[in-house]
């Protein structure tokens, strides 16, 4: 009779923590950033059909960067989360914190239980009703949830992209400046993204009850300019 193959949980957890990484760095990254009416969203994507970025529900959107199956997968459940405890309860009662947790959970419980991870970060962000009040929730692979401010930065580039959104971000940008420094960061001091590279949405409190809004090109164009 053959031995059970064994390997150590912490070596388990190693190696799917490495594969998860591995699979989220071969995908372009994404920024959220703060401005004075709300969160803007950017991601280097030429795809005009594949979205990275998307609606959730009234004022709370959804981004996603790695394997797209997966994370646009979790986009439809955060969909079908909101709508439920929308209907159960009141429209006021979705809000990304709960939203950020069922994800936390969902993906911790897959990166333990399952053999293989999911290769997604994504992040939960809900505009104020008032400037400050804003919130972003950057949650990794595994299922650790990151409460951001000011800026988040999601994929396999995010150290060099943070670092340079450090020295760029201030609080209350307008929404043109806050299109370059976003575009800035993403690109780095070796090139430039023009317009149909980028996939660009805002979450505005000018928008009314669906804040969510893409932008796309002559729009985004005139604000890189």
């Amino acid at each position: 009779m053959s031995m059970p193959f064994y390997v150590a949980p912490e070596q388990l957890m190693k190696d799917k923590a490495d594969y998860a990484r591995k699979g989220i760095a071969r995908g372009r990254s994404l920024v959220a950033v703060e401005y004075a009416d709300g969160i803007l969203l950017a991601a280097e994507n030429p795809s005009a059909v594949l979205h990275k970025l998307s609606e959730i529900y009234d004022r709370i959107a959804f981004a996603g960067v790695g394997k797209y199956s997966e994370f646009d997968a979790l986009r439809r459940q955060g969909v079908q989360f909101a709508d439920v405890r929308g209907y159960q309860y009141s429209r006021e009662d979705v809000d990304a914190r709960s939203l950020a947790n069922a994800y936390a959970q969902m993906m911790n419980q897959i990166f333990t239980h399952e053999l293989k991870p999911l290769e997604v970060e994504i992040l939960v962000a809900e505009v104020g009703l008032a400037e400050g009040e804003d919130q972003l929730f950057h949650i990794l692979y595994d299922g650790t949830v990151v409460d951001e401010e000011g800026f988040s930065v999601l994929g396999g580039e995010a150290d060099p992209i943070a670092e340079r959104l450090k020295t760029a971000y201030a609080a209350g940008l307008s929404l043109a400046d806050a299109v370059k420094v976003a575009t800035a960061a993403l690109a780095g001091t070796e090139r430039t993204l023009s317009a149909p590279e980028l996939e660009v949405a805002v979450l505005s409190r000018s928008n009314g009850r669906r804040a969510f809004r893409r932008i796309t090109g002559d729009d985004l164009a005139a604000l890189m300019a």
